[in-house]
């Protein structure tokens, strides 16, 4: 349960912050003011582990110097938006972060708190998110398109979707005896997108390919 700079979310945002004050050391229920935003929890959630700066607030030691404003919030001066997954992480186990966090953000507070398992457990998923980074091999696929020379340059400019020109190799002339050439463009593809959506060629597929075509295009030549 979150509010924000002393307005409770869902209500009327007109309406201020109680000013009833908590007895920490009686009460279930723990109000907290993390950067300018209230949240209020039990005390079982915070104490999930015994190691954290939480479990430490929750037991008021005195060698933990901590101030509580007038509501009698304890005032932590950190990030809301990651103190929401830390805190949700500390009531049901799983780590769930929105698109606008980073895992490394996420990071830096389970270290502030030293929530020791959610250390674990995101530094586990950074691991994870790099080796697949680093081990997606890069692949190049190529494509060969047939045109004649009035439609090489057309073709040429409206290449897209990271297409990018090759080798022109011309093969002769055509039916109309106009000049035909074999256009090769290339695209750099990640993992298995190459083998599911393009055949992938080596560069001396390629060229052997090419070969093999100019050579059956000479051989209709000479027949003719």
């Amino acid at each position: 349960m979150a509010e924000s700079h002393g307005e409770i979310s869902g209500h009327d945002c007109r309406r201020p912050a109680p000013a009833q004050t908590f007895n920490h050391r009686s009460s279930k229920w723990v109000r907290l003011n993390v950067g300018g935003t209230y949240f209020l929890t039990t005390r079982q959630t915070l104490c999930r582990d015994p190691k954290s700066f939480l479990f430490r607030l929750c037991q008021a030691e005195p060698d933990l110097d901590s101030d509580k404003d007038e509501s009698g919030a304890y005032l932590i001066d950190r990030d809301p938006m990651y103190f929401g997954p830390v805190l949700n992480y500390l009531r049901h186990g799983k780590l769930v972060l929105n698109k606008n966090l980073t895992e490394e953000g996420a990071l830096e507070e389970a270290e502030f708190y030293n929530i020791t398992s959610l250390i674990k457990l995101i530094k586990e998923r950074i691991s994870e998110r790099e080796a697949k980074t680093t081990h997606t091999p890069v692949k190049h696929v190529y494509r060969v398109l047939q045109c004649q020379e009035e439609e090489l340059t057309q073709m040429v400019s409206t290449m897209s979707d990271g297409w990018k020109f090759e080798q022109l190799v011309s093969v002769g002339y055509g039916r109309a005896q106009k000049s035909e050439f074999f256009l090769i463009v290339s695209r750099e593809v990640k993992g298995e997108e190459s083998s599911q959506t393009h055949p992938t060629h080596s560069g001396e597929d390629l060229e052997s390919w090419t070969n093999d075509n100019l050579r059956d295009q000479k051989e209709m030549d000479t027949s003719l």
